[in-house]
């Protein structure tokens, strides 16, 4: 399989809320919009991934989970929180020492926000670790 493209789907139960929530609240970037402007979908930017959130359903995704690095856990802690968010973990260092914070979008799709700290080993460049 040669993969030229990839994105996230999800149908919210309501699309132009969750679209507000994605845009206005966590603040993403919009790649592109598309459809009819009374229903448009919207592709947001998720770092090297994208997320298009157009569309409804009645049905949460079940095992569904958005995993988002970030620079500051602590900083997007006050500010989502200041917004009504719903924050389901604080900002925590994690035994493999990511610091997590776990939040939940309207339909309550779980989103980690991760921060890699400084010393942490997907900071380093692994090229230059002796393979023998």
């Amino acid at each position: 399989m040669d993969v030229l493209s990839s994105r996230i789907l999800l149908r919210p139960s309501d699309a132009r809320r969750s679209q507000s929530f994605y845009r206005d609240v966590l603040g993403l970037a919009v790649h592109r919009e598309f459809g009819p402007p009374e229903h448009p979908g919207v592709v947001f930017f998720l770092g090297n991934g994208l997320l298009e959130v157009s569309g409804r359903s009645d049905e949460r995704p079940a095992a569904l989970a958005l995993w988002l690095q970030v620079r500051d856990v602590a900083a997007e802690h006050r500010r989502l929180a200041s917004a009504g968010v719903t924050v389901t973990q604080p900002p925590r260092l994690e035994p493999w020492g990511l610091v997590e914070m776990w939040i939940e979008d309207p339909d309550g799709v779980r989103i980690a926000l991760v921060e890699v700290p400084e010393e942490h080993p997907l900071r380093r460049d692994q090229r230059s670790v002796d393979a023998s």
